[in-house]
């Protein structure tokens, strides 16, 4: 005769299977459902304390405090600037008014900047989630299709934002999205055609519903959806998106509408002397942005729109020296731990400055030049046992980008 099994107890609090709802055993141990549950809620604790906004955060970081923590990190850009703090500071104001059925309800302010490509659109986002301490995304636009076809589906961005938080889902549903190449989703043509733009007003269509807000069951692995597939819901209704685009062309439209030419005369008889033409992405209007292909509903869902200005070579040098991640202060660290002594002279600044304006790469292309001229030193200097030191002079600079292949150059940036 088989002998009875005796009945347990919890190895943890110690209770007998009795007063249990359920006894999960393990190898040398068992554990009850009231354990069970105290450690889910020690593990949400624990995971989201990282992303959660501190309240005296919340309540005091005013959009000039906003914009000058922007400042330590963005150069120019003066009323890019402004326009994120404002936007931000009254999203997150938003999200902390208590639900009061008969109070106002605040309507999401998501963001569109437009500048050339180089000038700090995804640094500004990036530097933004990093003072708010929330999950932050970066999704590219132009890998973007309708459901079902070659690419990926627009709730593959939630799905990112999603690994972003550690799967959190309350800390992500208050993170930011930032939707990078949103011009190459314009619609290609206002005529009718046989086929499907599945990757153009396709994609603004399906995006619509994200922007406004609404719970979305995304796929936590990233992929192609199926039935047996486990879901995660997650409301779109406190992310803040912001979406940024060169729109090459755009000056064009801006022109048009203003009654100028971008090069040339402008109309007979009209006054634009107040008009600056070098610089018209500051007339950037709503209209424009439709006339380059976004569809109305798109552009209604990203109501704060404002643009970034071309980076001159003053500009250019200040992002190599000033920021407080500066890119001369990067590769002096980085040189520094193989106790290596990095200088750089100002006319070699001003030589890495000359060739970025030259080749139109803008503070992107920074990185690729200074790589390219100290590649070599990167290479031979580790290995050299006496005391190294390193001086950047106009002449080195000129005589090891001599060597770099411009092909390989513009493929790198």
């Amino acid at each position: 005769m088989a002998k009875r099994k005796e009945k347990g107890h919890c190895s943890f609090c110690g209770r007998p299977e009795p007063e249990t709802s359920i006894l999960v055993s393990g190898i040398d141990s068992q554990i009850c459902n009231f354990c069970i549950e105290q450690a889910n809620l020690i593990l949400k604790e624990e995971v989201s304390e990282s992303f959660d906004i501190p309240k005296e955060q919340a309540t005091l970081l005013k959009p000039i405090e906003i914009k000058s923590f922007l400042d330590k990190y963005v150069i120019g850009q003066e009323n890019a600037k402004k326009v994120l703090s404002v936007a931000v500071y009254n999203h997150y104001k938003r999200i902390a008014q208590e639900n009061d059925v008969n109070d106002v309800e605040i309507e999401k302010s998501n963001i569109i900047l437009v500048g050339e490509t180089g000038t700090g659109k995804t640094l500004l986002a990036q530097t933004i989630s990093r003072m708010l301490h929330v999950p932050f995304a970066i999704a590219d636009a132009t890998v973007l299709t309708e459901a079902g076809y070659v690419g990926e589906d627009v709730e593959s961005i939630l799905t990112r934002l999603l690994q972003a938080a550690d799967y959190n889902v309350a800390a992500a549903e208050k993170g930011i999205i930032f939707i990078d190449e949103i011009d190459k989703i314009a619609r290609k043509s206002d005529n009718p055609s046989i086929t499907r733009d599945v990757s153009g007003e396709g994609v603004q269509q399906a995006l619509l519903k994200l922007l406004e807000g609404t719970a979305v069951n995304v796929a936590p692995q990233g992929g192609r959806k199926h039935p047996e597939q486990k879901m995660i819901s997650v409301n779109t209704k406190n992310i803040l998106f912001v979406a940024g685009g060169a729109f090459n062309g755009i000056d064009r439209l801006i022109a048009s509408r203003l009654r100028t030419n971008v090069v040339g005369y402008s109309f007979s008889g009209l006054n634009d002397e107040n008009i600056d033409r070098k610089h018209l992405l500051q007339y950037i209007a709503p209209s424009d942005l439709k006339k380059f292909g976004l569809i109305p509903e798109i552009v209604g869902r990203l109501p704060v729109l404002s643009y970034l200005e071309p980076l001159d070579k003053a500009a250019l040098k200040r992002i190599l020296t000033e920021p407080k991640n500066a890119l001369t202060k990067q590769f002096e660290k980085l040189f520094g731990m193989d106790d290596i002594e990095l200088k750089f002279d100002d006319d070699a600044l001003d030589f890495i400055v000359d060739k970025s304006t030259e080749f139109k790469l803008g503070a992107r292309g920074l990185r690729s030049l200074i790589e390219t001229i100290l590649v070599d030193a990167m290479f031979e200097l580790p290995s050299k046992k006496r005391t190294k030191k390193l001086h950047v002079t106009r002449e080195y600079a000129e005589s090891k980008f001599g060597k770099a292949s411009l092909a390989k150059l513009r493929a790198a940036v």
